[in-house]
């Protein structure tokens, strides 16, 4: 299928409730956040293995949908696939070519979708994904809670006179989250990304938290995802004032936020249906 040939801008708003969605391992693994706002973040990175998951699950890690970062993976062994293929034979950190770069962004969905960094020592290129997305930020501040749990086991014999072990739990109570992502056409020609690649991408945003459940989790759920619809690979409004027309609203400001009731979400003034929405990209 041929690549997409229109600019696109989105929206993601996304919330968890008595849960961690993206511990910090400099800090613990407390949930991330701005020190100086109070507002909870959760990594872009975080956000892509998340759908990463999900296409892996729904395409069974098969070509043209293999998923190149995943847990487990050599990254030299899946450059390898490429050079066998192609019935080429790689010299260390050696570039193997454009056909060996396009062979990988053929049949991994995630290096033609985000990109990738491929110069290692069986060498094969670098790729600049069409597809980035920001860090997302809560609406409000968050609390990160510290609570105490016990284990009714030990780990090894010297502790068998114990009853119990103590361990930590860190959770948010709940946060409403906004991340804004970007998909360029002109970067979408180059890797071969196509219009059933990004209809496969809004299903992975729309469901990634479906098949990523953990205790440390708790609920997550993705609310509302717009996308703006540009007529043309240029695009026809500056990303920003796109993402202005979409507003969050507290009903009752002043209280704790403890769930997604208590936002109103407005698209051009008027209230948004949950899920996928799209709209065409333009101001005023």
């Amino acid at each position: 299928m041929a690549a997409v040939e229109k600019r696109y801008d989105f929206v993601l708003l996304f919330d968890v409730q008595d849960g961690n969605p993206n511990g910090d391992p400099d800090a613990g693994n407390m949930p991330r956040f701005d020190p100086e706002t109070g507002q909870g973040l959760v990594t872009d990175v975080c956000l892509k293995r998340k759908i990463r998951n999900y296409v892996e699950i729904k395409k069974n890690d098969t070509p043209p949908h293999r998923i190149y970062v995943r847990e487990g993976a050599v990254l030299n062994r899946e450059h390898q696939r490429a050079y066998d293929a192609l019935g080429k034979k790689p010299e260390k950190q050696k570039y193997g070519g454009p056909d060996v770069t396009e062979w990988m962004c053929r049949n991994y969905f995630d290096i033609r979708t985000f990109g990738a960094v491929m110069s290692t020592d069986v060498h094969a290129g670098q790729v600049r994904g069409p597809v980035q997305m920001t860090f997302a930020r809560s609406i409000e501040p968050v609390f990160s809670r510290d609570f105490a749990i016990t284990r009714m086991a030990v780990t090894n014999e010297a502790d068998a006179a114990k009853e119990r072990t103590i361990g930590r739990k860190h959770t948010v109570a709940y946060g409403l989250y906004r991340s804004h992502g970007f998909v360029s056409a002109s970067l979408a020609q180059k890797t071969g990304f196509s219009q059933d690649d990004l209809d496969l991408l809004w299903e992975a945003i729309l469901n990634m938290f479906e098949h990523d459940r953990s205790a440390a989790r708790g609920l997550m759920s993705t609310r509302h995802l717009v996308v703006f619809e540009h007529a043309s690979k240029l695009g026809d409004a500056p990303a920003h004032a796109l993402f202005e027309r979409v507003r969050v609203e507290r009903l009752e400001p002043g209280t704790p936020a403890r769930a997604f009731s208590d936002y109103r979400i407005l698209l051009d003034g008027r209230p948004l249906e949950p899920g996928l929405v799209k709209v065409a990209a333009r101001v005023g």
